[in-house]
């Protein structure tokens, strides 16, 4: 499917009807502007060091979690009961899956998992599952095995079951990402019978931009394309300033700067949860940061946690999950990121 057009004009009057972003007809091809908050990109600020000492925590007691795939080696070395012990220690609120498996450490059955995190404290905000794997009718995925993914979901008890897939099923083009998005309102509307959310989890290419369209950022079909009520959004914060680094220009080379926090701002609301993960800044780097452990690097978190927290119920709607995909020594990282995050202080009522 190579047929290009310069301007879709259903698209683009999704666009500008839900007013996230201007859609413009340039000089024939559709120009999505980038974003003009007011709220400078966080991405050049430090974090180390930042939101120390007087004032009252940034963090909303209760909304801290942790993604578990940060911990597997543990998990698998260990079992689920004793890094769950240390979560609680390290002052975890609440947990993310990735995978209900614990290879060498045994078997476990979901019952047994929901019962453990509840024994320690630990509330299951939510599970990544793969999107699709076409070629496998047995595989365990929202395309293929859907109601046995809810179920699993369910008796977890979590809120919230959720994708870290891209959308890119059926291709990279406008229509391919317009049929991804069709999917996931057929799961998000599963999950919500249940009583659950349903979500996806971005990593830099979501932000790039399609093959057909060069001038269409892919991420902002995705939230034209899903009903709000249906499809609820994970921000990885890292990637999102990653995909600053990397897709500020249209695929025909035009400027198209983004700021990762202006995305929330605009729609608070899609975006229950956040995976909270930092980076030192390097311009030679593909993604313009090497990741480091939470409150090592560049990523400023008092000032974007503290921005959507004075949305529209942001306190209480929004939870952070800590993450690293490659940390030296996990339990390590978990214990800094929750210490870094807790230690973060802001003076309310103030301007």
């Amino acid at each position: 499917m190579s047929r290009k057009k310069s301007v879709d004009p259903e698209l683009a009057a999704k666009l500008s009807r839900r007013n996230m972003l201007g859609v413009a007809a340039g000089t024939g091809a559709a120009a999505i502007l980038g974003l003009s908050a007011a709220t400078p990109a966080a991405a050049g600020d430090k974090g180390r060091g930042h939101g120390h000492g007087k004032g009252e925590p940034v963090l909303t007691p209760g909304h801290l979690g942790i993604q578990l795939y940060s911990l597997r080696d543990k998990v698998n070395s260990l079992g689920f009961a004793k890094v769950f012990a240390e979560l609680e220690r390290f002052g975890y609120d609440e947990i993310e899956y990735a995978g209900y498996s614990q290879g060498a450490a045994g078997d476990i059955t979901i019952p047994q998992l929901r019962k453990l995190a509840r024994n320690h404290g630990l509330r299951p905000i939510g599970s990544h599952v793969n999107y699709a794997d076409d070629n496998n009718p047995n595989a365990y995925s929202f395309a293929q095995n859907l109601e046995k993914v809810l179920d699993d979901a369910q008796a977890l008890g979590l809120d919230h079951i959720g994708t870290a897939s891209g959308p890119w099923r059926h291709g990279d083009t406008v229509d391919a990402w317009k049929r991804a998005a069709e999917d996931f309102n057929t799961y998000g509307a599963a999950a919500r019978k249940r009583g659950m959310k349903f979500y996806q989890h971005n990593h830099a290419e979501e932000f790039s931009f399609a093959s057909d369209q060069p001038g269409v950022r892919l991420y902002d079909v995705l939230l034209a394309e899903t009903d709000p009520k249906l499809v609820y959004l994970e921000m990885d914060i890292y990637w999102a300033f990653a995909a600053k680094h990397r897709f500020s220009q249209t695929g025909d080379g035009k400027p198209a700067p983004f700021d990762p926090l202006s995305y929330v701002l605009k729609q608070p609301d899609r975006y229950p949860l956040f995976h909270v993960k930092d980076g030192v800044k390097n311009e030679e780097a593909r993604d313009g940061y090497d990741m480091v452990d939470v409150g090592d690097g560049d990523i400023d978190y008092k000032k974007f946690i503290s921005a959507v927290n004075k949305t529209h119920n942001g306190r209480r709607d929004h939870h952070w999950q800590a993450e690293h995909d490659n940390p030296v020594d996990s339990l390590l990282f978990a214990k800094k990121s929750s210490d870094h995050l807790h230690s973060l202080r802001e003076r309310r009522g103030h301007h």
